[in-house]
């Protein structure tokens, strides 16, 4: 064992082991969607005097903590986003009527003198005449607590000024429930002003009161106690306001006086629940396609690899426990499109295995007597670049997920990160460690058979055999590519993209009923409710989904007793309501991170490729994404935010081949600069193709699972990934190549410098032969 090996085993071992005990010592942080609650996005508004910034909307997100605190909400998480949203999420919480009508109260809380009994009339009454033909907006007339009319004068005090407000109950002075209120130094001296000038009035005259009006209602308007003096007013430290409250009118005042004044108002514009048993199902799900998809992925590698692919199977294993542990280490939230992304990687993660052990293959095919050890270290060695430049595509999407994703897409983007960087430490670390430390075992270097790599592939060498003239006509497998986009694009024109609610805004909610009902019964049962407008269909296991443009939770709750009418006891399963803006934003943020990522992977690809190679490969990335969004309009299917995910998956996974075909022709290319290029992108995707299949064989063992057993949750995301390998598969062949050909032929650029060749290299004098990594230099 070589002194490297040996690093690598102890490095591989450490880390091994730190991820078991992060394992079986921590959990993991589940999102809303897979422990059920409700999530609510607030958009803060301008005011006429207040800009809804950063500053005023962290004050108005602590207003709001204060609030939700009181709801008796376990463990509820408020953060902002961006300059002027607050994300409101609330674990457990199934039905948000409450929890929304709490925090999207604008409540701005003042504090008003009572001037007299008020009128019925649209006329207000003020104590001035003239004011009559110019009435003071600041001047109210609003009911109070038992409907009578008062007249109210200027705000004196606002909520602001309010330190704490509580709910005791007074035993010894036997005035029951009470709410005592607390005030800041400066609002004391004004409160205690405004009471001493209500006690100037006899008792039980309504200007000896005081108003205290919360988003212009009154929700409490006591009386000067008969003991306080005129002017004297009440101790501007604490004030006890009794009444005939009980247990939760006290409580609910004192929330409301304690909340005080939003500093700008908020509206809600995303409000998503999702039930537990929604979330386990998916958790229970994903857990069985990652078992069975990972299973069939060992076992398909091991049979193409024999036992360097067990010891894949070994590495991929040893993958999964790293992902996950650096998971929730980090304090990852793993949303459903996030956990979805953690299994995908796991397919995806035989990668660089595939492209190092083809690499070997071929060494071993160029120079039979080579040792198995030599042929192993020049297949990494030659692998890297093409392992290097496919993740750094895929780190490219998902780093574009986590930009301009929205909600849980985010945690996709995190997770397919992590899972991008933890499957390269598994391959280049452990990986190599355990085939370099097998590669020394005489048994395994003398039976080539055994080992996986000492003998060509059987389809690599059929095709050599074969040897297809693939690319004698390019033009025609463009004309091909061309008639499949022509196809998706009549697809999206004549059967239209049915754009999700997370698009379009309005509100999605799922239902699940104890007794079967068939959806025109739930329809006319929906329309009798007064929401004749909304689209019913069916969904999972004979759950219903109701989708509708405007809806508010007291509409929810009457839709839901109009299905319990027909279908008995009725559980909200999943609950989506997007807001108009919202839902024009996202759609927006959506063709912004496509043109995006087309132009990122245009930019990297230019760097690391020749110019032509970068367009080819990103025409055939836009052929792929045409063609996976026209087989969803012609399936009927919704396109939404986890489908977008998914197609900026697709889009990280096209170049990803492209890159994998255009690195062995650059490397043909510049060893053979006199070869016709057409030769050499044959030989190039005659000799990628068997990384190409194994590759995506892996990764559809897994979707194919997801979509089998993920339910609807997932299988849409399952199917626009599995579309879009097969589709990026072909592209990167039959489109990408011809494309670069065809780019080429009016290219002046001269063919990349021979390997071993590079700039560097002063006239002259050749760049000396770089020794085999285990090669001593000894001679006899």
């Amino acid at each position: 064992m070589t002194r490297a090996t040996a690093v690598r085993a102890v490095l591989a071992a450490a880390v091994l082991l730190v991820s078991v005990f992060i394992t079986l010592t921590m959990s993991p942080r589940l999102g809303l969607d897979l422990q059920g609650g409700t999530r609510i996005v607030l958009q803060a508004r301008d005011t006429a005097t207040v800009e809804a910034d950063r500053e005023t909307t962290d004050r108005t997100l602590e207003v709001l903590r204060q609030r939700i605190d009181s709801l008796g909400v376990s463990e509820p998480t408020l953060t902002r986003s961006g300059e002027d949203r607050i994300i409101v999420e609330l674990p457990d919480v199934q039905d948000p009527r409450q929890a929304a009508e709490v925090i999207g109260r604008t409540a701005q809380l003042t504090f008003h003198a009572v001037e007299g009994p008020g009128t019925d009339g649209p006329e207000e009454k003020s104590p001035d005449p003239e004011s009559t033909t110019d009435p003071d907006p600041q001047r109210l007339t609003l009911p109070d607590e038992q409907g009578r009319s008062l007249a109210l004068g200027e705000p004196r005090l606002s909520g602001a000024g309010v330190e704490d407000a509580s709910a005791a109950f007074d035993a010894q002075g036997g005035a029951g429930w009470t709410v005592s209120l607390e005030f800041r130094k400066g609002a004391g001296q004004d409160w205690k002003k405004l009471t001493g000038e209500a006690a100037c009035h006899p008792a039980g005259d309504d200007r000896r009161r005081v108003a205290i009006v919360l988003d212009e209602k009154v929700i409490s308007s006591p009386q000067v106690d008969p003991s306080v003096g005129c002017r004297a007013g009440l101790p501007s430290g604490a004030t006890q306001i009794t009444g005939s409250f009980s247990a939760d009118e006290a409580r609910d005042l004192a929330l409301l006086i304690k909340g005080g004044a939003l500093p700008v108002p908020v509206e809600i514009v995303e409000q998503r629940t999702v039930g537990p048993t929604l979330g386990a199902a998916a958790i229970d799900a994903s857990a069985q396609a990652a078992l069975i998809g990972a299973a069939a992925t060992a076992l398909f590698i091991t049979v193409v690899y024999r036992l360097f692919g067990a010891l894949a199977a070994v590495a991929l294993g040893a993958y999964g426990v790293i992902s996950y542990a650096a998971l929730v280490a980090l304090g990852v939230t793993l949303t459903l499109p996030g956990l979805a992304g953690f299994v995908l990687a796991i397919g995806m993660a035989v990668d660089a295995n595939v492209l190092v052990f083809e690499r070997a293959r071929e060494e071993c095919a160029d120079r039979p007597k080579r040792s198995l050890r030599s042929a192993l270290a020049t297949g990494f060695q030659k692998a890297w670049s093409a392992v290097a430049d496919s993740n750094a595509t895929t780190l490219i999407a998902a780093g574009l997920l986590f930009f301009l994703g929205s909600g849980p897409v985010k945690g996709f983007g995190v997770t397919l990160a992590i899972g991008v960087l933890a499957s390269m430490f598994s391959a280049l670390v452990i990986a190599r460690a355990l085939t370099e430390i097998a590669a020394n075992s005489r048994f395994v270097s003398d039976y080539r058979g055994v080992n996986g790599i000492g003998r060509p592939g059987a389809v690599r060498t059929w095709l050599v055999r074969k040897d297809p003239k693939l690319f004698r006509k390019p033009v025609r497998w463009l004309v091909v590519s061309a008639a499949l986009v022509a196809v998706a694009v009549a697809g999206i024109v004549v059967r239209g993209v049915d754009l999700g609610v997370e698009f379009t805004g309005g509100r999605l909610v799922e239902y699940s009923t104890s007794r079967p009902v068939d959806v025109e019964t739930a329809r006319d049962s929906i329309a009798s409710a007064g929401f004749g407008d909304a689209e019913v269909t069916t969904a999972g296991d004979g759950d219903l989904s109701v989708r509708t443009g405007k809806l508010d939770n007291d509409g929810e709750h009457a839709v839901r007793a109009a299905l319990a009418e027909e279908g008995g006891e009725t559980t909200k399963v999943r609950d989506e309501l997007i807001g108009p803006s919202l839902g024009d934003e996202l759609r927006r943020n959506a063709l912004i991170a496509l043109g995006v990522a087309v132009a990122v992977q245009l930019a990297y690809l230019a760097v690391r490729f020749r110019w032509t190679f970068a367009v080819a490969s990103v025409v055939a990335m836009v052929h792929d994404v045409v063609l996976v969004v026209g087989a969803f309009a012609w399936l009927g299917r919704p396109v939404d935010g986890i489908f977008l995910a998914a197609l900026l998956t697709v889009i990280g996974y096209s170049v990803n081949d492209s890159v994998v075909v255009f690195d062995r022709v650059r490397e043909l290319w510049g060893a053979n600069r006199r070869t016709p290029l057409d030769t050499i992108a044959r030989r190039a995707v005659l000799q990628t193709v068997p990384r190409t299949v194994n590759t995506g064989m892996g990764a559809l063992f897994i979707l194919a699972a997801l979509a089998v057993l993920g339910g609807d949750s997932l299988a849409d995301f399952a199917l626009a990934l599995l579309i879009g390998i097969v589709v990026g598969t072909w592209s990167s062949v039959f489109t990408a190549v011809p494309g670069a050909l065809a780019l080429e032929r009016g290219a002046k650029a001269p063919p990349p410098p021979a390997p071993g060749k590079g700039k560097g290299t002063p006239r002259g004098k050749a760049r000396s032969t770089r020794r085999d990594p285990l090669d001593n230099g000894a001679r006899v």
